[in-house]
């Protein structure tokens, strides 16, 4: 079978789109025929070594932690699943595989596919769907009524915090460049805002809230003026650095390290189908160009949440 691979850690450059062997599913495991996959910062991150001492990876390594596609196999003791079935995964992130024609999955990471969108841009999910659904709901512990501001939200994960805590009764001020205003107030935000002047102080920006989620890469300084927007007692939720906590007056802050959890993922399908959640693709490549996706992300050239398509 056809798989992009890269056998060192390098540049996008180390990347080599080249035949393999199609893999076996052993106990647990199942094989799919993957649809698609997409691109993630930290396929960027990983191939780079940049997290080796954090995430082992064995090489030669199949980039592409998302997964979408059909079941093509099962492993021994997996059940519920049949050959056919369409379904999504996030992947391991020390094995990943999805940049390939068949990829191997734990069973226990698998969904169902949704049924109303395509099977190949189902890829764009499941990564960004656990992190926004892990952050609002186990690190922010959103709850309705509440006030959140949501900074970065008009990209893969934010878009998809704020679309999660709309539905769940929360009152969402989103924060992001004027380009991502429109879809924004239709995912329900309450109110947009452009790029904050952390210096003017929350203020400026109708705060304090109850929940702020950050989704913007921050300097450390920055990071901490941040803590002001968060009203007393509440909570930092951060997926780009660690916002300082103030212990005096109750502000907690977490930090977001996304995990599969296919439970999780089955959930965000189901609003996916019943129209409570939206996806946004900007793009879709063919895997065959992943070096060129690698390095149009490096370069700040992707206009988005882009889908790479299997062979």
């Amino acid at each position: 079978m056809k798989a992009m691979r890269f056998h060192e850690f390098g540049s996008s450059e180390v990347l080599r789109y080249e035949e393999v062997d199609r893999p076996v599913p052993g106990a647990g495991q199942v094989l799919v025929r993957v649809a698609a996959t997409s691109f993630n910062p930290v396929d960027d991150h990983i191939r780079a070594g940049v997290l080796a001492g954090m995430i082992p990876i064995a090489l030669p390594y199949v980039p592409g932690i998302d997964l979408a596609g059909t079941v093509a196999e099962l492993g021994e003791d997996v059940t519920g699943l049949e050959t056919g079935d369409p379904v999504v995964a996030m992947l391991p992130l020390d094995s990943a595989g999805g940049a390939a024609e068949y990829a191997l999955a734990p069973a226990g990471s698998l969904a169902p596919a949704p049924r109303t969108t395509g099977l190949a841009d189902a890829a764009a999910l499941p990564l960004t769907g656990l992190a926004a659904w892990q952050t609002a709901f186990e690190l922010a512990e959103l709850k309705p009524g509440q006030r959140v501001l949501v900074n970065g939200a008009g990209g893969a994960v934010g878009s998809l915090v704020v679309q999660l805590a709309v539905d769940a009764g929360a009152r969402v001020t989103a924060v992001d460049a004027p380009q991502h205003a429109d879809r924004l107030r239709g995912y329900g935000a309450d109110r947009v805002l452009g790029p904050l002047d952390l210096a003017a102080g929350p203020a400026a920006a109708d705060g304090p809230y109850e929940a702020v989620v950050n989704h913007v890469r921050l300097a450390p300084e920055e990071l901490a003026q941040l803590t002001a927007y968060v009203a007393d007692g509440g909570v930092a939720a951060s997926s780009a650095g660690p916002v300082p906590e103030d212990t005096a007056r109750g502000v907690r802050s977490a930090s977001l390290w996304v995990r599969s959890d296919g439970a999780q993922l089955a959930e965000l399908v189901t609003k996916l189908d019943a129209g409570t959640l939206g996806l946004h693709v900007a793009a879709r490549r063919p895997v065959a160009e992943l070096a060129a996706v690698h390095a149009d992300a490096g370069a700040g050239k992707l206009p988005g949440k882009t889908v790479v398509l299997a062979p």
